[in-house]
């Protein structure tokens, strides 16, 4: 059986707004398994086929993966 992911699409006025709201869930959420923020990506309401990356989400080992910003200073934690 293969897995289903769920698109939630929400609107908001800037992109910084909707990292903020990404930000939130995963501080609320974080501890559903079943929930990947390191996979969370954001887009414009009119270019939904271009998404950015919130989060780094590099392999650290271990099943971790690097929770930093995309683009970080420094390395993976």
């Amino acid at each position: 059986m293969g897995r289903w992911v769920l698109h939630l699409p929400v609107a908001l006025p800037r992109r910084v707004d909707a990292v903020v709201l990404v930000v939130a869930l995963r501080d609320s959420l974080g501890h559903v398994p079943a929930l990947d923020f390191g996979e969370a990506t954001v887009s414009a309401e009119d270019d939904q086929s271009r998404r950015t990356r919130v989060w780094c989400d590099a392999r650290l080992g271990g099943g971790q993966r690097c929770e930093l910003p995309l683009a970080h200073d420094g390395g993976c934690r």
